[in-house]
């Protein structure tokens, strides 16, 4: 399934060729920030509503962006390491990977001395704003049976991007509507 920003209805996108070779794709992220460096508030204040995410210095994280990200994904935009750590709003890509520009600045701290112009080593994926939603609490979503493979409840895990499946990410929109309906 595919979320449009611009009327925040899911449609399904057309089926596959059975000769196509390649299997669907997710279609749907997580992807975690600290607040206090890109929150669902920034993205909401930023010019025309988008951000560059960038900083992503895990191999994993990185290959999603490279290899499974395409514009008009559809993103859980996930405060992490914070008090309340939760979903705080639903986003999309726009764009796809390209080189992130904080590894050749020497201020940044993501700077990466072994990444050259010529070949970078990470990558940043552009997000613009679907909307802020009420806070998705870690514990809501543990709550959730239909959630309870979530990569992102997985003891251990700490990818900053993860795929999301179409059933979670239906789950976690029935939850963000039912609260709106309270």
């Amino acid at each position: 399934m595919r979320f449009t920003a611009h009327d925040g209805h899911l449609i399904s996108p057309p089926p596959m060729s059975s000769a196509s070779a390649s299997p669907p794709r997710p279609g749907h992220w997580l992807m975690k920030s600290e607040p206090e460096e890109a929150s669902i508030d920034h993205l909401a204040s930023a010019p025309g509503q988008t951000l560059p995410w960038t900083g992503v210095r895990n191999y994993q994280a990185r290959n999603f962006m490279r290899d499974g990200m395409q514009a008009g994904d559809g993103v859980l935009f996930y405060h992490s390491s914070c008090a309340q750590p939760g979903i705080a709003g639903l986003a999309e890509v726009i764009g796809g990977a390209q080189p992130d520009p904080t590894q050749f600045d020497p201020t940044s701290p993501y700077f990466d001395a072994r990444s050259k112009r010529e070949q970078p080593r990470w990558l940043q994926i552009d997000v613009r704003l679907v909307r802020k939603t009420r806070l998705l609490s870690l514990e809501q979503m543990r709550a959730t049976p239909a959630l309870a493979t979530m990569q992102v409840l997985k003891r251990g895990n700490r990818l900053s991007i993860t795929p999301v499946t179409p059933a979670e990410w239906r789950a976690v929109l029935a939850l963000l509507e039912s609260a709106a309906l309270a």
